[in-house]
């Protein structure tokens, strides 16, 4: 049976440890042993399986856009802290914010 990533993840370590007992390999020697993320390391290994997932941007996301816009926006906010201007600070704070949680949605 052909496994995935987040197949292995999505299971319980005693079905994890049900797959590790039909197999034969030094990587999950002492699986009763394990917990729950060595032995999903080990049974990947044991697999073949790359151990990590992968996050995919989405098309048409320009990350390298809104990343210079963070940057320039903590250039607004360290002169906003310096000239101690708290209204104007939690608009840029916001909006710094509101990119990041962007770029996170964004991530698939």
């Amino acid at each position: 049976m052909s496994h995935s990533y987040d197949d292995l993840k999505g299971k319980t370590v005693a079905e994890l440890r049900e797959i590790a007992a039909g197999l034969d390999h030094e990587a999950v020697k002492g699986y009763t042993q394990l917990n729950k993320d060595h032995l999903l390391v080990a049974l990947c290994k044991a697999l073949g399986i790359e151990a990590h997932e992968h996050h995919h941007h989405l098309v048409g996301v320009d990350t390298a856009g809104i990343k210079a816009r963070i940057r320039e926006l903590k250039k607004k906010r360290d002169a906003a802290l310096a000239a101690k201007n708290h209204d104007e600070l939690r608009g840029i704070l916001r909006r710094i914010h509101d990119l990041k949680r962007g770029i996170r949605r964004a991530t698939v």
